[in-house]
């Protein structure tokens, strides 16, 4: 078994959920978290690009880490996302992620202006320094337009706070040559690599596809715990057809994982523009890929554009 890591090996990149008008949904977020733990995640992963942080403000992103952390607090990690552009604007929001009951924090590259290295490093330390709560670093570059390098994240590694990395940059050379040199606990943030990072020493996943699926996903890594590789092999990959429609087939995944959980009756409401909802064709898609991974057809046909 590979070793505990801080915020467990099941983490949960949670939506965030609205009311039908477009509000934030305090109580929906509290009956998604405890149910997501309930069902197997150690931790949940708030306002990630999952979590629709771009469209979020400031006092609605403190005030889900309250109400979350209220609901799940002492039985799941609560790790909220913090990472904007602006370095003193996300050492605001990690202060007040820590301050509302955090336990950690998620802090992405920043993005659109593509710093260098060194001041990719300077920003993590900036907001490491700035709070007494454990970081997790995210590395997505497909996104931000920035890598965190391997040599940046070793040196990065020597800071006391900073303690995991979620994994997006699709590089297992990269990240095994990290896992090697350092003491941090390396997350998949993309299901398909989930069992391939774990098994050269990842530390779990942080996953969207968790919101609908987390006890699937997990049982791979358990039967890759127990030694049972070839359990293991076939288990991750019964997952990767609902993974695949859900990541990687033109929708964003919080599109996807909020019409799968509204077809499952769970919190989840609308999705904040400039999101759309799924066609009928993807939800449609995305039910018949459910059901043959759990064997369960949700009852509820989620709301959906023709």
């Amino acid at each position: 078994m590979n070793p505990s890591p801080p915020f467990g090996r099941a983490l949960c990149a949670m939506v965030t959920p609205f009311a039908d008008d477009g509000c934030l949904d305090l109580d929906g977020a509290q009956q998604l978290a405890a149910h997501l733990v309930d069902g197997g995640c150690d931790g949940l992963v708030l306002s990630g690009t999952t979590g629709e942080s771009p469209t979020t403000s400031d006092d609605e992103k403190t005030a889900l880490v309250r109400a979350v952390a209220q609901a799940v607090g002492g039985r799941a990690a609560v790790v909220a996302g913090v990472g904007t552009a602006d370095t003193r604007h996300t050492v605001e929001l990690a202060r007040s992620a820590e301050a509302a009951g955090a336990d950690g924090v998620l802090v992405v590259t920043p993005y659109y202006s593509r710093p260098p290295q060194a001041a990719v490093e300077a920003h993590f330390r900036r907001v490491a320094d700035s709070v007494g709560v454990p970081l997790m670093l995210y590395d997505i570059p497909g996104r931000t337009g920035t890598r965190v390098e391997p040599e940046t994240v070793l040196r990065l590694s020597e800071h006391p706070r900073i303690v995991a990395v979620k994994d997006c940059a699709y590089d297992l050379l990269g990240s095994s040559k990290v896992i090697a040199g350092s003491r941090l606990a390396y997350y998949s943030g993309c299901e398909e690599l989930n069992l391939p990072l774990y098994a050269v020493g990842g530390a779990g996943f942080v996953s969207t596809v968790a919101n609908v699926a987390a006890p699937h996903l997990r049982a791979a890594l358990d039967a890759y715990d127990a030694g049972d590789n070839a359990g293991a092999t076939a288990l991750n990959q019964l997952t990767l057809p609902l993974a695949e429609l859900m990541m990687a087939a033109g929708l964003p995944g919080t599109v996807t994982a909020k019409t799968l959980l509204a077809a499952l009756g769970l919190p989840a409401g609308p999705v904040r523009e400039p999101l759309q909802p799924a066609g009928r064709e993807a939800a449609d898609g995305l039910l018949r890929a459910y059901a043959e991974l759990t064997g369960r057809r949700p009852g509820g046909v989620p709301q959906s554009r023709t």
